[in-house]
């Protein structure tokens, strides 16, 4: 059995932001298992539709099947863009049930193998849509409260070995982001224009910034959040 510090689970690891954190864990060597609605490339994929409670514990069920898991990636998403007013209480619901629900959900399923190992990586994908954007009720909302969960896991697992951080992502270029900014809209041309480093960002690096808080050097920094955005949070994110 693959050593239980090297097997590595990623939400919503078949394409995009997943897919590459994936990868890069591929070519570390590790066991990478992706739970996805659709089947991934690379690694194993557990398939199952993650908006549903039932759904993701049988799923989870299957991973843990072949072995523990001690570093996680709660990286599925979506993001319903609307307006205050024509945001409807079930895109909020669904956005809570995939984006916030999920992630608690899979993370106590790991805890017990990481518990045991005495050790473990829990990385929450949140969003720079946490610290405010137009259009983003029901996903700013659940977003953010990744945020605060990350915190409040650091606080209770540290003692375990179990470091606990999370990534807002600016702009990244994923068929999520382009579902979302349609090429031809004038908001998403401001929004390029805006980032400090003048391109959008790609796959690969929000995954380098993920592994660096995979790795196992990184136990001494928990309950953080890392914008990778090209810079457009400075001056709007909290010190």
């Amino acid at each position: 059995m693959t050593h239980p510090t090297e097997r590595l689970l990623i939400t919503g690891g078949a394409s995009g932001i997943g897919r590459s954190i994936a990868e890069e864990g591929l070519s570390l060597g590790w066991d990478v298992v992706v739970i996805d609605r659709d089947k991934a490339s690379v690694g194993q994929t557990v398939t199952a539709d993650l908006s549903d409670p039932d759904a993701t514990a049988a799923a989870l069920e299957e991973a843990l099947a072949t072995g523990p898991v001690t570093r996680l990636v709660n990286n599925v998403g979506a993001v319903f863009p609307h307006s205050l007013e024509d945001q409807t209480l079930a895109e909020v619901d669904a956005a809570h049930a995939l984006n916030l629900r999920c992630a608690v959900q899979c993370a106590q399923a790991v805890l017990p193998g990481m518990k045991t190992a005495g050790f473990g990586r829990i990385v929450n994908m949140s969003s720079r849509a946490a610290l405010g954007k137009e259009l983003r009720t029901a996903y700013a909302a659940s977003k953010a409260a990744l945020i605060g969960l990350t915190r409040v896991w650091a606080l209770e697992l540290g003692e375990h070995g179990i470091t606990v951080n999370s990534i807002g992502p600016g702009p990244i270029a994923t068929d999520l982001f382009s579902r979302a900014n349609p090429d031809d809209s004038p908001r998403t041309r401001a929004i390029v224009e805006s980032v400090p480093v003048r391109r959008i960002g790609t796959p690969e690096d929000v995954a380098h910034a993920a592994f660096f808080f995979l790795s196992e050097r990184a136990g001494f920094v928990t309950g953080q959040t890392l914008y990778v955005c090209g810079g457009m949070t400075v001056g709007v994110a909290p010190a």
